[in-house]
């Protein structure tokens, strides 16, 4: 009774934040104008799809983002901020029915770019495409709403969430950035409809992409927020090679690049174009990792996996590879900056954490010798962008040949890497766990099996694995929260090494200082439908 009353009064805190966030100037101090077209860099070749809802890449994001709602949101002053905001929606629910309901108010007259009437059942026909997936519809965030039993329009403006069970992970995975909403009549036509095609209700309106090359947008005349966007339009060019994005931003072809450099690019671009170069840097809710795939022998030996991450030196290769790429922290599976994560004393119990490196490859040479795995041989498969895949790989390569294995690597363009994951085409794969509002109960949903989290290409079945984090994620008392997820790291990490986790990422965003009203968060997914950004110039 006491966690539900806490839960509660933790939910009425967000509530009462929602007024003073959405009537925040663009920057405090700062008289925003209008007009003028904002171009960006985007790196990567291109987007697997347009449709957020199935995609797990921020080329989807960067390039689309600016054309779509959300239901709620973070708080674009304040995108590190706990406290959500709505979009979509008028005001924040408090909870009913002991944290178990969530009545949500939709906004009235807001418009699709094709004219139509947005609608509590375009809302709802949304969030059912994202939970309940029907045969056929790839949803990689449905392990984050596994607390949610229905999603209902009760009337044109009203939507009601049915949940399980109360718990503290539901607010801010509804805020989840890539839960576009979407015109339920164009889903009934055709539910694949929106992986080639855009039609929002966000500040801007589509109109041009060339494959592989640009997007472009134009300000919407009838979004919902009067007087935003502040630009007439933008651009997003496609680059996935580091030195091309940084000469564009040098020579000033392209403002920003959203993503994030290493710090020596910041540095570089600072010494080049001194005040005309602005920062934000921030820890960042995302890191890389290695999928074993268990239906190849040998990775079907959890011996095997754990010796590949015995392998690796995280506590003494980190700092200097953090000079030289976006990796930052060496940490577990929950975001190193959250009071939920384990302690470096804690992590250190778990194999690939050690402090002795010597000692753990030599334990992963014994492991692969008992398992009959010695001089192991296998393909790498890794995405070809530079920052942090090439680094991985190299890294990665070079580790593992220090316990007598050798492994190549397949580079792949975005869309064929993912095309090879989820075709189950690869021995092991270089991927990352990049969540979006900071969350550690759902974040770690990425490692629970394919059958329920259809973003782990892991293919195993683990049923003790999911029955912890079920438990976990009913749990409303910190204190037991932090030692679930400490068990979770450990089971996952340790005990069947499911996953490989590498190292947490760090956010540098250099710009040209004449872009003003975006900030940085801990995601490279929050916070990019452009609204609020304008130019001073």
């Amino acid at each position: 009774m006491a966690n539900t009353r806490a839960f509660a009064s933790r939910l009425a805190v967000v509530a009462c934040g929602i007024a003073a966030a959405l009537s925040a100037p663009a920057l405090a101090g700062e008289t925003p104008k209008h007009g003028g077209i904002l171009t960006y860099v985007i790196p990567a070749d291109a987007p697997p799809s347009f449709d957020a809802q199935r995609e797990e890449t921020y080329a989807t994001i960067h390039a689309a983002a600016p054309f779509y709602s959300t239901l709620i949101r973070a708080n674009p002053m304040d995108p590190a901020s706990p406290v959500m905001v709505c979009d979509l929606c008028t005001e924040m629910p408090k909870p009913t029915d002991g944290g178990r309901t969530y009545t949500f108010t939709i906004r009235q007259g807001v418009k699709f770019a094709d004219g139509s009437t947005l609608t509590a059942d375009d809302v709802a026909a949304s969030w059912n495409k994202i939970i309940f997936p029907p045969r056929g519809v790839i949803s990689p965030r449905q392990s984050n709403f596994l607390m949610v039993d229905s999603v209902k329009a009760t009337s044109p403006t009203t939507v009601v969430f049915h949940l399980k069970f109360a718990t503290d992970a539901f607010i801010p995975a509804l805020a989840d950035p890539y839960a576009w909403i979407y015109s339920k009549a164009k889903l009934d036509k055709d539910i694949h409809w929106y992986e080639k095609n855009i039609d929002g209700t966000g500040p801007f309106r589509f109109v041009r992409y060339d494959i592989g090359q640009s997007i472009t947008g134009v300000r919407n005349p009838d979004y919902f927020r009067k007087g935003l966007p502040y630009l007439d339009g933008f651009k997003g060019i496609f680059a996935p090679k580091q030195a091309t994005r940084v000469d564009a931003i040098r020579s000033d072809r392209a403002a920003i690049e959203f993503r994030g450099f290493p710090p020596s690019v910041r540095d570089e671009l600072k010494e080049d174009l001194g005040d005309k170069i602005a920062v934000q840097e921030s820890d960042w809710n995302c890191g890389g990792l290695v999928t074993p795939n268990h239906k190849r022998k040998p990775f079907d030996d959890p011996r095997v996996r754990r010796a590949l991450s015995l392998a690796i030196n995280r506590w003494g290769d980190a700092p200097a590879l953090s000079k030289i790429a976006i990796v930052h922290t060496v940490g577990g599976l929950t975001f190193p900056d959250s009071p939920l994560a384990p302690s470096k004393a804690q992590l250190e119990q778990i194999a690939g954490y050690w402090p002795d490196i010597n000692k753990s490859r030599a334990e992963a040479r014994r492991l692969l010798k008992e398992a009959g795995a010695e001089n192991l041989s296998f393909t790498l498969l890794n995405r070809n962008v530079d920052q942090p895949y090439k680094y991985y790989g190299i890294w990665l390569v070079d580790q593992w040949a220090k316990i007598g294995v050798h492994a190549t690597q397949r580079v792949l363009p975005t869309g064929p890497w993912f095309s090879a994951m989820r075709a189950e085409d690869f021995d092991v794969t270089v991927e990352g766990n990049c969540q979006n509002v900071v969350n550690p109960l759902a974040d770690v949903g990425k490692y629970l099996p394919h059958t329920i989290s259809s973003g782990n290409y892991g293919n195993f079945e683990d049923q003790h694995e999911i029955d912890l984090y079920n438990q976990m994620l009913r749990e409303l008392d910190k204190t037991k929260q932090k030692a679930l997820l400490l068990a979770f790291n450990k089971y996952v990490l340790d005990t069947q090494a499911h996953g490989i986790f590498l190292l947490w990422w760090r956010r540098i965003v250099p710009y040209r200082s004449y872009v003003k009203g975006w900030k940085i968060g801990p995601s490279h997914y929050v916070n990019q439908d452009l609204g609020t950004v304008w130019l001073d110039k």
